[in-house]
């Protein structure tokens, strides 16, 4: 019998794939005018994101948040398949379609881009909703939610929340060199160590990198899908001081590399290498601080576990092995 079983289950995990591919094929007669529409509508805006603010440091997680959302809805769409067949449309895709549309045409018309890209989030769920129904929709909430950080947020609001970040993170960085021994004095973001002075920019202590790395945290824990909720609320929390600490990292760095190689160096290429030590620093610092949470509630749990083995039997067991 068990041999019987090993030698079936490579036919059902082919049988599940030819049928997944099955159902592809057959979706895309169905699809295709879809598709095709939507790359009209969109094509030139992802043309000027990709030649425009896609390639600059403020916005560059745009891209990013794009495709790791794709491949979210790419790994859950045999789910919705699923649970949607037959599917039901939503009467709720029309209007949310049209209001999708509205933004795109004035977000398009006026050069807004936070309207621009608002709406490629509107006309995906309005679709959605329209082609699978509701059902589809709650399936895939967090490909949606996470695409929201790819949305730019308001420039009045991005300038009055990033001001104190920096002035934190200028602060920070002055007094950590300081005490290890640098010749570095501050005024407001700007920086002073021996002859070269350096402005903390926006990119480099800024709302758009913490909402970067919030996203990305975010994405960590929907693909560890952690059991205990106080590890996940936990570590949704504790990214925001992993991002302060990966962006005063940052800024250390671009300051020595601009004290020992000078201003070139700094403004240069190893100005975009600071920003790999960024992400890899708060990637890091998340996977420690994932470990350090799963320990501790391991360890919590573990006492919890000893402490109900206690109670009036135990003075008796301990007699006992005496």
């Amino acid at each position: 019998m068990a041999t019987q079983v090993h030698a079936n289950a490579p036919l059902d995990a082919g049988a599940r794939k030819g049928n997944l591919q099955a159902d592809l094929r057959g979706a895309l007669p169905e699809w295709w005018p879809v598709i095709a529409g939507l790359a009209i509508l969109f094509g030139p805006t992802f043309y000027s994101l990709f030649t425009g603010a896609w390639i600059g440091e403020e916005q560059g997680h745009g891209p990013i948040i794009f495709f790791l959302a794709m491949w979210l809805v790419w790994r859950k769409w045999p789910e919705v398949l699923a649970a949607t067949t037959p599917p039901v449309s939503s009467w709720l895709g029309w209007p949310l379609l049209a209001f999708g549309l509205a933004i795109h045409l004035l977000g398009r018309s006026q050069n807004i881009l936070m309207f621009e890209v608002g709406s490629i989030l509107a006309v995906l769920a309005a679709v959605l909703l329209l082609k699978r129904g509701g059902r589809a929709l709650r399936i895939l909430w967090f490909p949606f939610f996470f695409m929201l950080f790819m949305v730019p947020l308001p420039s009045e609001f991005v300038a009055a929340v990033t001001m104190p970040m920096k002035m934190a993170v200028s602060w920070a960085t002055e007094h950590i060199l300081f005490g290890l021994g640098y010749p570095i004095s501050r005024s407001g973001v700007v920086l002073q160590i021996g002859q070269y002075q350096l402005l903390v920019a926006d990119a480099c202590a800024g709302l758009q990198t913490l909402l970067t790395l919030e996203a990305l945290g975010l994405f960590y824990l929907n693909l560890m899908r952690h059991p205990s909720a106080v590890r996940n609320i936990g570590l949704a929390i504790l990214i925001v001081p992993i991002s302060f600490a990966a962006n005063v990292i940052r800024v250390i760095t671009l300051t020595l590399i601009t004290y020992y190689f000078g201003d070139a160096a700094g403004q240069g290429f190893l100005h975009g290498f600071a920003g790999m030590v960024l992400f890899v620093t708060a990637l890091v610092l998340i996977l420690a601080v994932d470990s350090g949470l799963q320990w501790w509630i391991k360890r919590r749990e573990d006492s919890h576990g000893s402490g109900r083995g206690k109670g009036p039997g135990a003075p008796t067991v301990m007699k006992e092995a005496t």
